[in-house]
């Protein structure tokens, strides 16, 4: 199960939102071993595509050093899917190489803000996809 703080949940939406019709993408960091996503790192789409993301490889070579400075890892590594529904695609399988990570994914399908849109969280390892729960913390919400 993701827990995942409100203020960090909306930031991810907003950022998905603002990059939209191309995929947005980042990491959510925190403390080694704790499982607990703490600080939210928005990071360019280098491929700027409304079909693919990846991270710039010179920005996420200084975010995975951060991390590391900083005692992190990645929690939660996000992305958004403009025009689909939020679930790993087969490119998003193999490109997972986290095995502890969390994967969310944001659909972005709906363009105007204001109807439904998707917030889903999986684990992927060694190619198996397995979705989970996702629970919002410090809102009246209890759950997304």
């Amino acid at each position: 199960m993701l827990t995942i703080d409100q203020a960090i949940y909306d930031a991810i939406v907003a950022h998905a939102r603002a990059d939209h019709p191309d995929e947005a993408c980042g990491v959510v960091a925190g403390p080694e071993g704790s499982d607990r996503p703490t600080r939210l790192v928005p990071m360019a789409n280098a491929e700027r595509s409304p079909t693919f993301y990846a991270f710039d490889s010179m920005e996420q070579f200084k975010v995975w050093r951060e991390m590391d400075d900083r005692d992190e890892e990645p929690v939660v590594i996000y992305h958004s899917h403009t025009a689909t529904e939020a679930y790993p695609s087969r490119t998003d399988v193999n490109l997972a190489s986290e095995p502890g990570a969390h994967y969310v994914l944001v659909s972005t399908r709906d363009t105007d803000g204001l109807g439904e849109f998707q917030f889903r969280s999986f684990r992927i390892v060694g190619g198996e996809v397995t979705e989970e729960e996702v629970t919002v913390t410090g809102s009246d919400l209890g759950g997304a």
